[in-house]
């Protein structure tokens, strides 16, 4: 199990389950709002806001949610107003984790995740622990039943990709960008037909921690626990779970 990949895959069947009680709106809301109050409200001329516009559309975000997240974000709506931070801390058997965040409360949400963290094996380090262990990147993947090989490496690396990786174990294609490119990689495939299961802007590890039974299954419930969590955005974290523990843990 590549710890990125098959997370990543995890995340987007969870993604749905977690739309149907609004916990994936919150958060876009609040990335859409943010995006907007920093770039401004015309998704042409904001990478960002259009990045949140399109994550909104592919959980079927109502169009005038849209909307009133950029009206509050450029002041024509009275709304909240969100601090961005990154926390960094370890996991267990040390793995390496990112935690991007929003939030009306630091003072609220510091201690949360700090509790968090240390329930489920883990603890909170200094910021730049571990964010020298990660590569922000464009990360698209592509259900290998849904397109050949030769087609999604073609498509993607004439439209600028960094990398196509095809791991033998894995049931999809990771294409690998830099992060300006990503709209316009994910774009070419869209109009060469190829379907795209999901794509981001994301921290790629540099390298992973193997993790035996023991330890994935913390890693995993630790994961589940802060992305849970209302006030953070992302995780990232560069851990590694072999297929057979992981066919034991039924992930």
């Amino acid at each position: 199990m590549s710890g990125h990949s098959k997370w990543s895959q995890i995340k987007h069947k969870k993604a749905n389950t977690d739309a149907k009680r609004g916990k994936v709106f919150t958060k876009i809301v609040k990335e859409i709002s943010i995006a907007a109050r920093i770039g401004g409200g015309d998704p042409g001329g904001n990478p960002r806001l259009r990045t949140a516009i399109e994550s909104a559309k592919e959980v079927n975000m109502p169009h005038d949610n849209i909307k009133k997240a950029i009206m509050k974000g450029t002041g024509e709506l009275p709304g909240v107003t969100y601090e961005e931070s990154v926390y960094e801390g370890y996991g267990p058997a040390g793995v390496a984790i990112i935690m991007e965040i929003l939030t009306d409360n630091k003072n609220r949400t510091l201690p949360e995740i700090r509790f968090i963290l240390s329930k489920n094996s883990g603890n909170l380090g200094e910021t730049g622990c571990v964010s020298w262990m990660f590569e922000k990147k464009g990360y698209i993947l592509i259900d290998k039943t849904a397109a050949s090989e030769d087609t999604v490496m073609s498509v993607a690396l004439d439209a600028g990709a960094e990398d196509m990786r095809n791991e033998p174990e894995e049931e999809s294609f990771e294409v690998i960008t830099f992060p300006e490119d990503l709209p316009v990689v994910k774009e070419a495939l869209e109009k060469a037909s190829v379907p795209i299961a999901s794509a981001e802007v994301t921290m790629l590890p540099k390298n992973y921690v193997v993790l035996d039974e023991k330890a994935a299954e913390q890693m995993l419930r630790l994961m589940d626990a802060l992305e849970e969590h209302d006030d953070i955005q992302n995780v990232y974290a560069n851990f590694d779970i072999p297929d057979d523990v992981a066919e034991r843990l039924g992930k």
